[in-house]
């Protein structure tokens, strides 16, 4: 398999290497693979938890494109 990285990206799994972090390249993206997916399902779960919340409160006051960028906020705010 083959993956091309950014400049920047490059950057940050050399860094990654040099503070002995990590042996190489492939273990920091690993690494950032176990975190995505982490993440990913974190994500799914509050949706699931906020849908649930909205099938069993009353109505709300808040638009759907004030509940997306409340979460937008959360995830930018991590």
């Amino acid at each position: 398999m083959n993956v091309s990285f950014t400049k920047k990206q490059e950057e940050y799994i050399s860094n990654q290497i040099e503070s002995g972090d990590f042996q190489n390249a492939s273990e920091v993206v690993r690494d950032a693979l176990r975190l995505h997916e982490v993440y990913r399902h974190r994500v799914i779960q509050d949706l699931k938890a906020e849908i649930e919340k909205g099938w069993n409160d009353s109505s709300s006051s808040r638009s759907i494109k004030d509940i997306i960028q409340s979460k937008k906020n959360k995830i930018e705010n991590v």
